[in-house]
Parts: structure tokens; sequence; C-alpha cells
């Protein structure tokens, strides 16, 4: 019965801690930063060069096939050429996308054939839709040994080395300004 009495209190102690990490390891992931440009930078050069002229051979292919040749096709034109592009441009958009995913899910540590497939085969866009939640942080690299870890981690696990400010006393991460530690309270030594 005692036992009993033990184990329900300790249930609330080990859900806060279990909430505290994974808020701890939630403000780590939201403290990434987006660049546009950066994540632009993923996509390869022969990537959009191919999506360019992806756009000019749609272009090319309805108005050869698809669309019907006219002596006087005035009022049509724009709409014809409107389509064309706005098409091609939608399929084009997909193609860098499906790059993008396959070069950024490698970045993260992931699988990237995997997800590229997913990406093609699940329809309706949810495959995107999918990748975009479930993602992985962008992997770091250790100071000490440039080995590839979690940015989550507190300590490399190849060579030990700490990779962000932890409280002495609980071991947890802080920022680098604290005064005491958020999670145990303990006094933080002023870092010069």
């Amino acid at each position: 019965m005692k036992e009993r009495d033990r184990t329900e209190d300790a249930l609330p102690i080990l859900a806060a801690a279990a909430s505290g990490q994974k808020r701890n390891q939630m403000n780590r992931t939201s403290e990434e930063k987006f660049d546009i440009r950066e994540e632009i930078k993923l996509i390869p050069k022969v990537a959009v060069l191919v999506a360019v002229l992806l756009i000019v051979a749609w272009e090319a292919l309805l108005f050869l096939v698809l669309f019907p040749h006219e002596k006087h096709p005035a009022p049509a034109l724009p709409i014809q050429i409107l389509v064309g592009l706005l098409s091609g441009s939608v399929l084009a958009f997909f193609i860098l996308l499906v790059v993008y995913v396959n070069r950024d899910a490698k970045r993260r540590g992931m699988n990237s054939t995997l997800w590229t497939v997913l990406v093609l085969l699940v329809p309706d866009a949810i495959g995107f839709i999918i990748y975009f939640v479930v993602r992985q942080p962008v992997m770091a690299r250790c100071p000490q040994c440039g080995a590839t870890v979690t940015p989550s981690f507190n300590y490399c696990p190849k060579c030990r080395s700490a990779l962000h400010p932890v409280c002495p006393k609980c071991h947890r991460a802080i920022r680098a300004g604290d005064t005491f530690c958020p999670y145990c309270a303990s006094e933080l030594k002023a870092s010069a």
C-alpha cells in the first residue's frame, strides 16, 4: 500500500520532468533560425535550370500540340500564354520542392530516398505536409571533434565536449546569461 502511494506521488514529478525536457527540446528547435536564402541555396542551380527549361518546353507543347492553330488567335493568345506559364510554373515548383525535400532530409540526417519517394507518391501534397511536420532539426557539428550531433544534445557523444551551457547541478541546458538555473534554482557562476 505504501509503495503504491509512493508511486502515485512520483508520477506527477516524473510527468513534470518529462514535460520540462520536452519543452526544453522544443525551445531549442524553435530557436532554429529560418533564412529563406539559406533554404533556397539547398536547391542546386542545375535543378533550377531544368525547371526553367521545363516551363519553356511545357509552353511549347501547349502551343504546338494542345491549343488549336488559328490564323487570327488575337483574343485567346494572352490567355493561352498565361495558362501555359501558370501550369508550367506549378509543375516546375513541384519538381524544385521535391529536390529541396531530398537535400533537406540529407542535411537533417533523415532518410532522403524514403522522403523523396514519399512526397512523390502521396497525393494532394500530403507527403510534403507530413515531411514538414515531422522533420528533424538541422544537424550540428561538435566544435571540439567535428562529429555530427543532434542539436538537442548537451554533450558530444564522441568526445564528451559540452555543446551548450548546462547547469552544474541538474545538467539541464541553460542560457548563457542566466544567474540562476530555471529548473533547480541553483546559483550559476558568472561567466567571465
